[in-house]
């Protein structure tokens, strides 16, 4: 069974957003670029990349071809890579350059080992209520994830979530599924046409003790 990939919010790739760690988004895909930062430190074809640290770059790229976006040069006639920001690591210079190595192999935004998972393509907010110590706790979770993933996230506020039973509105839900999945739907887009308060109409998640305490 080919193995699910992990979803990040947008805020989660901005928190990744210094020299040391640095991730990028694009075309759906996030990256950790960190190992290409170290292995080029101080480079200045870093810049680029450094300055759009965290955020999202699709903007750079050709959605058909996957690749950096291309233009012909009116003064000869050739094709090249488009970077309005500046030519950044393994985009090739426009003409002879002694300094250039061609034999860089895949180009970081075609190498699959700097991916890390997907990026979102709608992120949802919750509310969890402890219903045995009434804590509640709001979270932004990836619409693409399975209520196990969604747990997986709330680990880090409560180590003993599996202990729960996970019901909305009296239903018991399925943790294999997802929160659409589960009859939770997502109604942002209706809300907003209402001119209505997303935050007033955030769904519940109701955490019933079992009253066996699992591993965290």
């Amino acid at each position: 069974m080919m193995e699910r990939p992990r979803y990040f919010t947008p805020s989660e790739v901005a928190s990744h957003c210094t020299s040391a760690d640095l991730w990028v988004s694009f075309l759906g895909r996030v990256c950790d670029l960190s190992p290409l930062m170290s292995r080029y430190q101080g480079h200045v074809l870093l810049l680029p990349i450094m300055e759009c640290a965290g955020k999202d770059i699709s903007s750079w790229f050709d959605p058909k071809t996957k690749d950096i976006l291309k233009f012909v040069d009116p003064l000869t006639c050739c094709e090249r890579y488009y970077t309005p920001r500046g030519r950044f690591v393994h985009v090739p210079p426009n003409g002879p350059c002694s300094d250039w190595d061609s034999d860089i192999g895949q180009p970081w935004w075609k190498d699959r080992r700097y991916e890390v998972g997907l990026l979102s393509a709608k992120t949802r907010w919750i509310r969890i209520l402890n219903t045995l110590t009434s804590q509640e706790q709001l979270l932004e979770v990836c619409s693409e994830e399975t209520l196990e993933e969604i747990l997986q996230r709330f680990l880090h506020f409560n180590s003993h979530a599996r202990s729960y039973t996970w019901k909305h509105q009296g239903q018991i839900l399925d943790m294999r599924k997802t929160l659409a999945e589960n009859g939770i739907m997502d109604d942002d887009l209706e809300l907003d046409q209402l001119r209505l308060d997303r935050d007033i109409f955030i769904p519940t998640i109701m955490l019933n003790f079992n009253d066996d305490l699992t591993e965290g």
